[in-house]
């Protein structure tokens, strides 16, 4: 093989030498590969993630790629393979979209720098008191008792006041968490087939839970000033759209903040189209203490436009599923039926849990204390990645968020770089999944809160530094 041969002619040969290897063997070196094939090092990177992708190979940091296990399952009793392929034919709609919600990659490995990860890592989590405040809900003589369906008003009234203007109580619905809210609020709006405005880029979970709920994804621009107006109602009058999925404060991915002027013309457009917008606020907690947070669009919102999704589990801890939905008028009514044809109720212990969290003083220096640790975190990022990625441009600096939204260099592919990146221990999320569409450059959404340290955030975009550095040779 000669040093023009291109990647997927790698691969291919790479493929006819796993036919003869067994699950668990080890593939020759990179540099092994380099030398024997007469290739760049770049060729072989997309060789193996492409490998990667496909499921054939796994890769291991510091150890090396293998080859993976057979996807048919062995009968233990019978010791024959057991023919799934049947399930291809019945799952015809394939409504929920797995390559947005899973990792294509599958788990990192044992010792991969997590810059990828969408919760605080467990030194910056408020564990002693969500621990000590489950184990008293536990014991209270009704712990165990059906919860109402619309949640202990004790703790929507919490919400209600942490949200503000005039939301009321009444006008609360608590969930299992952020994404459960999506789900509901998704179907219980729009019918199956119907579009949906989503910003572009957005969060790729709600662009899955949307589709779930069979409907249609249509993207709308952001810049530095978040979604755009002009652009929004050229979408609604094209579609017909009666929805629009949008994250105001600290988006995600880019971290943009809808500047104060378009977060009027937004509600006046949605209104003019009579059309709901859902506010996906899951960073209510995450600023950076470098100013206020922006008001909810909800706490303005004196005609039912603005339904209103806000989640507990960012700021505290991934398996504190305790998150609202607010709204009002017969919108409500049609979320709080969707919630009961789902699970009844979110457990009891778990919503005292968080309302004995929410109402302590301790929360609050939590919060600021959070804040200080996420912009401490941001700065190390933004500092090591001007050093150790050249040619890579942060399309803004958030002032809060779990995140940097970064635009690669030319020519650099962002699926192709996650894969590699995995091999050198570094995982990272590719930029694509981000868009209902084809994205217009690549991305990709780095995160600074989940690594153990400032240290371990730095090693990693080292090696992700080496990574591009050899996909452009």
């Amino acid at each position: 093989m000669n040093d023009g041969s291109t990647s997927g002619e790698l691969a291919d040969s790479l493929r006819t030498l796993l036919s003869r290897l067994s699950p668990g063997d080890r593939l020759p070196s990179s540099r092994e590969l380099i030398k024997e094939y007469r290739v760049g090092p770049a060729t072989v990177a997309r060789a193996i993630a492409a490998l990667a992708a496909e499921g054939a190979v796994v890769t291991r940091p510091g150890s090396g790629t293998y080859v993976a296990q057979r996807t048919r399952l062995l009968d233990e009793a019978t010791g024959t393979a057991t023919d799934t392929d049947w399930q291809t034919v019945a799952l015809t709609d394939r409504a929920v979209d797995t390559h947005l919600i899973a990792d294509p990659l599958g788990p990192p490995p044992a010792g991969t720098i997590t810059l990828d990860g969408g919760y605080v890592h467990r030194s910056l989590q408020p564990t002693r008191a969500l621990s000590a405040a489950l184990a008293r809900a536990a014991r209270r003589p009704d712990a165990w008792d059906r919860a109402p369906a619309g949640g202990l008003m004790a703790l929507r009234t919490v919400f209600a006041r942490i949200i503000g203007g005039t939301v009321a109580p009444e006008d609360v619905l608590v969930t299992a968490g952020g994404q459960s809210a999506l789900s509901i609020a998704f179907r219980a709006i729009a019918g199956p087939g119907s579009p949906v405005l989503v910003e572009s880029p957005t969060y790729p979970r709600a662009l899955a839970a949307a589709r779930a709920a069979g409907l249609r994804p249509v993207p709308v621009p952001l810049d530095a000033d978040g979604v755009r107006p002009d652009l929004l109602a050229d979408a609604f009058a094209m579609t017909g759209a009666r929805l629009l999925y949008c994250q105001p404060t600290y988006q995600n991915p880019t971290g943009t903040v809808l500047a104060p002027e378009r977060r009027r013309q937004v509600l006046d457009v949605a209104r003019a189209s009579g059309a709901f917008v859902i506010e996906d606020d899951f960073a209510r907690h995450l600023g950076h203490g470098g100013g206020p947070v922006p008001r909810p669009l909800v706490a303005d919102d004196r005609d039912g436009t603005v339904v209103h999704v806000t989640s507990l589990t960012k700021p505290a801890a991934p398996s504190l599923r305790i998150g609202a939905l607010v709204a009002r008028g017969p919108v409500m009514e049609r979320m709080r039926a969707v919630r009961l044809v789902d699970d009844f109720f979110v457990t009891r212990p778990l919503q005292e849990a968080a309302l004995e969290v929410l109402s302590s003083p301790s929360w609050e220096r939590h919060v600021r204390a959070l804040g200080t640790a996420l912009r401490e975190r941001c700065a190390v990022l933004t500092a090591a990645i001007a050093r150790e990625v050249p040619g890579a441009t942060l399309t803004t600096v958030p002032a809060g968020g779990l995140h940097l939204w970064v635009r690669l260099p030319p020519g650099v592919d962002d699926t192709v770089l996650t894969s590699a990146a995995r091999q050198r221990g570094v995982a990272v999320s590719a930029g694509s999944r981000y868009f209902a569409t084809e994205p217009p450059a690549a991305h990709l959404r780095i995160g600074f809160a989940a690594t153990a340290d400032h240290a371990e955030l730095t090693e990693g975009v080292r090696r992700l530094g080496g990574v591009v550095a050899d996909l452009r040779a």
